[in-house]
């Protein structure tokens, strides 16, 4: 497989995992743009950090669906009951069949719930950003080079035992 982030990986330490989640979501992709884009769903950001899948699921009940998440992957499936032989129709329109779709969440993202009502499927989601994560101001203290302290409410530094010696030699 062609790795399309090779050249972006000479440039960056540690974003090794994230590489890999990008080729991942990649073939996810891949897979889904394969399906005839049955169900239709919708995305939608109600709240800054708060988003909604609904899908068009009619003729499915509660026990006809089947929702997990697996390793940051959403997977939405529906299975049909047998289909009625005796019925004799003279056009059938309307689809009677199984189906899977599959979304890729963030680390950050939860599944808060999921409804079922007038054929419409709502799974509700919301993204919570860690603390470590979130902006933050970096006071500058006199102290000069030092840790920050991650433990404080408001980050501040403090100078290392290994900062605070004198170096013999320059660098250049």
């Amino acid at each position: 497989m062609n790795d399309p982030f090779s050249t972006l990986k000479t440039f960056g330490i540690g974003y090794d995992s994230i590489f890999k989640n990008f080729n991942e979501l990649l073939d996810l992709g891949k897979s889904i743009s394969q399906s005839a884009g049955y169900p239709p769903f919708n995305i939608s950001k109600v709240e800054d950090n708060k988003y909604v899948i609904e899908m068009a699921v009619a003729g499915f009940g509660r026990s006809n669906l089947d929702i997990t998440l697996n390793d940051g992957v959403l997977t939405i499936s529906g299975k049909v009951e047998s289909d009625d032989e005796s019925a004799n129709y003279l056009y059938k329109g309307i689809a009677n069949r199984a189906f899977t779709r599959k979304f890729a969440l963030a680390d950050t993202v939860e599944i808060k719930d999921a409804d079922l009502v007038n054929g419409m499927l709502k799974v509700f989601f919301e993204n919570i950003i860690p603390e470590s994560r979130k902006p933050r101001k970096i006071s500058i203290g006199g102290v000069g080079k030092g840790l920050i302290d991650t433990t404080a409410k408001d980050a501040t530094f403090q100078e290392s035992e290994e900062e605070s010696k004198p170096l013999d030699k320059e660098v250049a």
